[in-house]
């Protein structure tokens, strides 16, 4: 049965296609995007180290969390780029501000980590 909108409800094929295609998304970001491969190598290194670090669930999430969050912005910007590459490279200062607004999403995400495990971790070790 249909929901309010006229959408079928999602089947475990329409799962599984969806599934398919953001991994396709994670390998073409992977395979494109130099600055998403730093930022995968940061959480391998990050990742473990906030687990091990985090003293509860909360300041485990937070300290991991922080960094998937930079991850999922870098997949946004590099979205955006390639609808932009896809038009055209000549230079157009709305594409350009788009390209620049999606790059300063993930300098905040990153400012985030650095306040996160500074907050956590700070006051326990100073």
């Amino acid at each position: 049965m249909a929901d309010g909108q006229g959408h079928l409800p999602r089947g475990p094929r329409r799962m599984l296609l969806a599934t398919k295609w953001s991994l396709q998304g994670l390998r073409f970001c992977w395979l494109y995007e130099s600055s998403f491969r730093l930022e995968v190598y940061l959480l391998a290194v990050l990742g473990p180290l906030g687990l091990w670090l985090g003293q509860t669930g909360v300041e485990r999430a937070l300290l991991v969390g922080s960094g998937l969050l930079v991850l999922s912005a870098e997949l946004l910007n590099s979205a955006v780029e390639a609808v932009i590459e896809r038009y055209g490279a000549e230079h157009h200062e709305l594409a350009g501000r788009a390209k620049d607004m999606g790059s300063a999403a993930v300098f905040v995400l990153m400012i985030n980590v650095v306040m996160t495990w500074a907050l956590i971790l700070g006051p326990r070790y100073l």
